[in-house]
């Protein structure tokens, strides 16, 4: 989070890495991708930029580079200078939230947004990173209630299905259908590996009640699989971190929260990409801060073990 000039890569001059970002990774020194939505869009002012930070010391104390990323006035940024995360948390600034189709306009057009998980994924596999440590992957939306079913299903999915790119995250959150999101993943031959666990998580919750397909209990079985299946196949990989115990959510309190979100929903009238936004704001108002106190320790141990597990790929 230095203040280092931008180096253009020579792909392409809408893309630039921090000079920190570039040395790195020219010296095969491990670094890990963090996502700018999460800031922008997911935690209240203030907050944000306290979490930035803090997510920036505990890639560092692992021994890796954080390399947030974002697209500020039609150039897309790996690794952001203290004023840019200011800029990228400031609420005033109003960043546009940018997913993979977005990315084109945004370059050309000279706009700014904060990226998702799957915008977040495109860029760090062109810079060269292949580590990337978020909160929850998007997947399949929940029917509502009333409804015959869904198609709005997250670009996250169809992003890691041809992106060479290890995502660390908590699962999903719960107000997705889970058990079709992992069936989605299984069809795009995406890796799915629960860390240290036998459940794939819930976000809020350690356990979604599926079973994850396999189990790796080290960064360096992490490594492993990784290794292995990039000289198989193009797609990503994706390793489920559970919740730390201690930060999980009341499953009561969460499973109310989520039945009372969705009648929300249902009966304002919400529908497309508005729901997640509007079912997440009722979690963190109805649970008075708790949804975004186990927020901020899932994405925190997220980049940690990211960081330990860039650290492996990197030694070999």
């Amino acid at each position: 989070m230095g203040e280092d000039a931008p180096v253009i890569t020579p792909q392409s001059s809408q893309l630039a890495m921090s000079a920190e970002v570039a040395d790195a990774l020219a010296a095969a020194r491990p670094v890990v991708a963090l996502e700018s939505t999460l800031l922008s869009h997911g935690l209240p002012p203030g907050r944000n930029l306290d979490v930035a930070v803090r997510l920036d010391r505990v890639v560092r104390e692992q021994g890796a580079v954080p390399a947030t990323i974002a697209v500020l006035d039609g150039q897309a940024l790996v690794g952001l200078s203290r004023g840019q995360l200011e800029r990228v948390c400031a609420p005033e600034a109003a960043l546009a939230k940018l997913s993979a189709r977005d990315l084109g306009p945004a370059l050309a057009l000279g706009g700014s947004g904060a990226t998702t998980v799957a915008a977040t994924s495109l860029l760090a596999h062109a810079a060269g990173v292949g580590v990337f440590a978020t909160g929850g992957l998007g997947g399949v939306h929940l029917a509502l209630p009333g409804s015959a079913g869904t198609w709005d299903v997250s670009a996250d999915l169809g992003t890691l299905a041809r992106t060479p790119v290890l995502v660390v995250c908590s699962g999903m959150k719960s107000i997705l259908d889970i058990g079709a999101t992992l069936e989605v993943l299984e069809t795009a031959s995406v890796p799915v590996l629960g860390y240290r666990t036998d459940d794939f998580p819930a976000f809020y919750l350690r356990s979604s009640g599926h079973p994850v397909p396999h189990r790796v209990d080290s960064p360096a079985q992490v490594a492993a699989v990784v290794r292995a299946h990039r000289h198989l196949a193009g797609s990503g990989v994706l390793l489920a971190n559970p919740i730390p115990e201690e930060s999980e959510m009341d499953e009561s309190v969460h499973d109310r929260l989520l039945a009372e979100g969705l009648e929300l929903v249902r009966s304002r009238g919400v529908r497309g990409a508005d729901v997640t936004p509007a079912l997440l704001e009722h979690f963190h108002t109805a649970s008075g801060g708790a949804s975004l106190d186990a927020n901020e320790a899932l994405v925190l141990a997220n980049a940690r073990l990211a960081a330990r597990v860039a650290g492996e790929l990197a030694a070999t």
